[in-house]
């Protein structure tokens, strides 16, 4: 159950007890989802490197005191969703090391009469409570000075000693679910000036005489408070309002998933001076039952001229009132998506005067019909760049709209658009019209740089002389044959293209074209998977469908002409053939495959520039840069990671620069996904890493599975990958946001290992 990192997954194997012959090589141990009981003294006695040990889901109900005592390298436990019903100081006194720790989900009714966690020193999270929890102590938290996260799951929490808290100096996070208002002010009592995002989940704010005792949160420092699932009315509305506008250093309000009973018609008037710190208000999918009903808000009007970000999101809006639009002077950005706007509605909503800072809109998934209404409301926004009208029903378009000055960026994906006209404004830069079924693209678009074309009926590529300054243009899943060196080359400043997921001739010409120009734009046509090759199975020109040939076959025409070499004239033709269809490429990778498999397995330390080369499909990208990169480069170590897009040398060819990478990397690190292995070029860097990465004694290949990728559905291309996946354990990127941080955990510590 072992990999060659010594990540050990013997979770879901119905076992009754820790395994025996535990060694101390192992560095992450999964046991979750079993049916351990009963932890020994000398179970994890000899696992003296652990770093994470998950014992989660299991029926544990006792623990021998010194169990972990020879865990002092351990950084993450998970003790959630098992049978305890106390805790033991002795258990955690001798992990000095641990930073995550998971008790949630247990029997326990309380934390003990003194603090289960005085020596653990580096604690950064810690997440506790269950149905049965019920009691808070004074000195239950002696010895945390701060955390990164603390969530108590106290539905059930009844009494709460004062003072218990605030031991804890700093808290960047705090989770809260609990039903009792009295507890709730005690606790943020204690907590008034040590916790920077206050998070209250699943309570009840709908007695308006407890109100008064929401009143202590008026002093808090907290700079982000948010609600989650908490249920409110129109009786204690206008109270809490009053206490969220005195906080003298809140900055974000936010409301998820939570219920409001009533209309708007506040039983008080709100009586709250503005706040001169709050500048981001979200409200997603608020609940609200008679929402036909709810008024104009005019008793909030006065409090929002300074909110610079709104996001009011699946909350079945149906208009702003223009009063309410005026009033929003400093508002520079607006998330108004999946709700009830209709084509009138907005016209009133936008009215003469509202958001007159706005630069950023987000209208999709509304009720817009009309695109010439839509852009006449909009017109008068001086400031807007970026407008998201996607997933409307447009339908047919007029020739000639009003539009803001300003506009840049606007999406247009999935609105039914069946043919593009001169109503779309010349100032874009960023233009997304996928998903429309459109069979043509001839816009004249001087200043635009990225073009959005998937999933529409296109056969050519659009002209390069409308759209002089592309940059960047995905034409993926349409229905192209094939393009041209012209049409290719007339895009002078192109650096990106995606034509994957089409129907391309594989011509060798073709082949050698596009090939050729990945060392100067990357351009992706996602084939053997997708693409109908010229072979002997056509008849009179016509195409095979879904045909999988390798290049050679191509080129069936030149291994005949090798044959007959001793024949001199058919060595001029072979001559005049490998110029033609570019051989010297193909003899440059050969060369270049043959002394990669001749260096030796592992370069010297002093070459070793990076902790990581990423492999990866240019459709798993945002994953890989906005997710992967920011957490692993932004850790404390930093990671030091190699990818494509940044790190490769510009003008060098690009088989020699996958080769330097991964030579110059400690480990390879491959995003798989469904796009993975579609991707050729993911296919290249895959065979010249073989020669290093998958021998047997070699340890430097760590497998990431981005989304569920049967081993079956792999394409027989990839057989070292399928080999791979058979034979080594990987991570898979989980949905749950709890499992997301033991995925961080666990291939932070494969990189380091």
């Amino acid at each position: 159950s072992c990999d060659a990192t010594q990540l050990c997954n013997c979770s879901s194997m119905d076992l009754d007890f820790i395994p025996p012959g535990l060694t101390g090589k192992i560095t992450v141990l999964n046991l979750a989802h079993n049916r351990i009981k009963h932890i020994r003294s000398h179970d994890l006695q000899q696992a003296v490197n652990l770093r994470a040990l998950l014992l989660q889901s299991n029926k544990i109900s006792s623990i021998d005191e010194d169990s972990f005592c020879s865990l002092e390298k351990l950084e993450l436990l998970d003790l959630s969703n098992n049978s305890l019903a106390h805790l033991s100081p002795v258990w955690f006194g001798h992990l000095f090391s641990l930073q995550h720790l998971h008790l949630q989900g247990n029997s326990y009714r309380d934390l003990g009469e003194s603090s289960p966690f005085s020596n653990l020193r580096n604690l950064s999270s810690l997440h506790l409570g269950n149905p049965q929890f019920s009691t808070i102590r004074q000195g239950n938290f002696e010895g945390i000075v701060l955390l990164n996260k603390l969530w108590i799951d106290g539905g059930n929490l009844s009494q709460y000693e004062p003072g218990s808290l605030r031991l804890i100096k700093k808290i960047n996070h705090m989770i809260i679910n609990l039903r009792s208002i009295n507890v709730f002010s005690a606790i943020v009592r204690d907590l008034l000036h040590s916790v920077t995002w206050l998070e209250v989940r699943k309570i009840a704010f709908s007695i308006p005489a407890e109100m008064q005792l929401l009143r202590v949160m008026s002093s808090s420092f907290a700079k982000k408070i948010s609600f989650k699932q908490t249920l409110l009315t129109d009786a204690t509305v206008p109270e809490i309002v009053s206490i969220l506008e005195d906080m003298p250093k809140l900055v974000e309000v936010e409301m998820i998933d939570c219920r409001l009973l009533g209309t708007g018609r506040w039983e008080i008037q709100i009586q709250a001076n503005q706040s001169q710190t709050v500048r981001v208000l979200t409200i997603e999918k608020l609940s609200i039952e008679e929402f036909y009903l709810f008024t104009d808000l005019q008793a909030v009007e006065g409090l929002l001229s300074l909110l610079t970000k709104v996001t009011v999101e699946n909350t079945k809006v149906f208009l702003v009132p223009c009063s309410l639009s005026q009033r929003l002077l400093s508002l520079e950005y607006l998330d108004l998506s999946a709700n009830l706007l209709g084509d009138q509605s907005l016209e009133h909503s936008a009215c003469q005067g509202g958001w007159p800072s706005l630069q950023t809109l987000n209208l999709s998934q509304n009720s817009l019909s009309d695109l010439d209404i839509t852009g006449k409301s909009l017109s008068h926004l001086r400031n807007l760049s970026l407008l998201d009208i996607s997933q409307n029903n447009f339908g047919e378009i007029p020739d000639v709209c009003e539009w803001p000055k300003t506009l840049k960026y606007l999406n247009l994906s999935s609105t039914h658009i069946p043919k593009l006209t001169t109503c779309i404004p010349p100032t874009l830069e960023v233009l997304d019209v996928s998903a429309n079924n459109l069979k043509e693209f001839g816009l004249q678009l001087p200043f635009l740089k990225e073009l959005y074309l998937t999933k529409n009926q296109l056969k050519t590529l659009p002209g390069a002389a409308p759209i002089p300054n592309l940059v960047a243009m995905s034409v993926r899943r349409n229905k192209l044959n094939s393009f041209s060196r012209e049409e290719f080359e007339s895009f002078k400043n192109m650096e990106l293209l995606d034509a994957s997921d089409n129907n391309f001739i594989c011509s060798c010409e073709f082949l050698s074209f596009i090939h050729q120009q990945a060392g100067i734009a990357q351009v992706l046509v996602g084939w053997p998977d997708k693409y109908v090759c010229d072979s002997p199975l056509a008849v009179r020109g016509e195409r095979v469908g879904a045909v999988h040939l390798s290049l050679m076959e191509c080129h069936r025409s030149l291994v005949v002409v090798l044959i007959c070499a001793l024949v001199f004239l058919v060595i001029l033709v072979l001559v005049v053939v490998g110029y033609k269809y570019h051989a010297v490429w193909y003899l440059r990778m050969t060369w270049a495959w043959l002394q990669a498999k001749r260096k030796p397995k592992r370069a010297p330390p002093k070459d070793i520039c990076y902790d990581a080369f990423v492999s990866y499909s240019e459709n798993d990208s945002d994953w890989v840069e906005n997710i992967m990169v920011r957490e692993l480069e932004q850790a404390c170590p930093p990671f030091r990671l190699c990818l494509h897009k940044r790190d490769f040398v510009p003008g060098k060819w690009i088989v020699d620069n996958i080769i330097d990478s991964i030579e110059k990397s400690h480990k390879t690190l491959f995003v798989l996904s469904e796009h993975f292995v579609q991707s050729e070029w993911c296919k290249y860097e895959l065979d010249f890493s073989h020669f290093r990465l998958f021998d047997e004694n070699n340890d430097t290949a760590i497998l990431v599975l981005l989304e569920p990728i049967q081993s079956k559905a792999i394409p027989k291309r990839f057989c070292k990958l399928r080999k791979i996946m058979n034979t080594k354990t990987y991570l898979e990127w989980p949905l749950e946001e709890e499992q997301q941080e033991i995925f961080w955990f666990n291939l932070k510590i494969a990189l380091k290992s």
